[in-house]
């Protein structure tokens, strides 16, 4: 299990350096595509709400100290999104390439909502998604269209990943 929290960990070190090192810095890019969203909802939707939720918070935490965005406001929200997440362990079929693609867009849908929510009470400090704007749309285009890809990814390491359960 522990070993399970440290190689999650270390993917999603690697994941927040290639979000913001890496493609923060190519100019044809309108948005970056969230790739900690991406991995904590694998992580939540194999190993349920425990793991989501503490690898939701441990990947929010990690954004948050390489962006600008207002510190906790990554944590919080990938801390409700690996809870929710997780909620629907063994209830989805992973395998089908249309659900994980579903997954995605709702993800970055829920997560553009909860920036909205948080915006509403911090006006002047969160600034939240127009949206239709296009910077949005291509976020939820790509989230929606990288999730399957790195859901298979992923799968090549599910067996140091993924905690089997105790009967």
């Amino acid at each position: 299990m522990i070993k399970s929290y440290l190689f999650s960990l270390l993917i999603l070190l690697f994941a927040v350096l290639i979000e913001t090192a890496v493609l923060s810095n190519i100019p044809l890019l309108p948005a970056v595509p969230d790739l900690v969203l991406i991995c904590s909802l694998y992580f939540a939707l194999n190993n349920g709400s425990v793991q989501g939720q503490t690898m939701g918070f441990a990947g929010g935490l990690l954004v948050d100290f390489l962006s600008g965005t207002p510190f906790g406001l990554n944590c919080l929200i990938r801390t409700i999104l690996g809870y929710i997440s997780g909620l629907f362990k063994k209830i989805l079929n992973l395998k089908s390439v249309f659900v994980l693609f579903l997954i995605g867009l709702v993800a970055t849908l829920v997560k553009a909502l909860l920036i909205y929510c948080a915006s509403v009470l911090f006006p002047n400090m969160i600034n939240s998604y127009n949206m239709i704007s296009k910077v949005f749309l291509f976020e939820l285009a790509v989230n929606s269209f990288l999730t399957p890809f790195i859901f298979k990814f992923l799968n090549f390491f599910s067996n140091i990943l993924i905690i089997e359960e105790k009967v």
